[in-house]
């Protein structure tokens, strides 16, 4: 027996976003609903990594929230739970638990070898950038020999100012930071 046209149509919208959760990691939830959805997929923002674009994503932050959390984050700040992130955006926690299923709150150790710490390009020594995986001597002279140029702006612009292949960068953008 064939469906109702209207569960047929409630099947296929279901099917569509969940193929623009699994395929947009910047869709921006337009409910709770669908934020649960995405829970129940596997999508989680690690709240001590995120950036304003994943912020973002939760429906009701603004972008001067997102801003706030980053600029936290950021500057060293570890959020643990939920009830963190409703202290430092003085708001309510219950506003914000229908967020929780989809954050992750992950410890970083600043001070264990297994974490990265990004550094900025515009900012480095040639002695800092050749610590950093991929980056020789002869490139961190490059990047600092450069900047005389005026500073890079973003990956982007660092990536085409020094003509680098896409492969290097894609392993040098979790260690720099514009």
């Amino acid at each position: 027996m064939p469906l109702p046209h209207w569960l047929s149509t409630v099947t296929q919208t279901q099917q569509s976003l969940r193929s623009k959760l699994l395929s947009d990691p910047y869709y921006r939830f337009q409910s709770v609903a669908e934020l649960q959805l995405a829970a129940s997929l596997g999508l989680t923002i690690d709240v001590n990594q995120a950036g304003i674009d994943d912020w973002l994503r939760l429906p009701g932050l603004s972008i001067h929230q997102a801003r706030s959390l980053v600029e936290l984050t950021q500057a060293g700040v570890q959020l643990h739970c939920v009830e963190d992130i409703a202290a430092a955006l003085g708001l309510p926690v219950m506003r914000l638990k229908p967020l929780e299923p989809i954050l992750l709150f992950c410890f970083y150790d600043d001070a264990s070898v297994c974490t990265i710490k990004p550094v900025n390009p515009n900012k480095a020594t040639v002695e800092l950038l050749a610590r950093i995986p991929a980056v020789d001597l002869y490139l961190a002279r490059a990047i600092v020999a450069n900047r005389t140029m005026g500073p890079y702006r973003n990956l982007i612009h660092f990536q085409r100012r020094l003509a680098l292949p896409s492969q290097l960068i894609a392993e040098l953008m979790h260690y720099l930071k514009f």
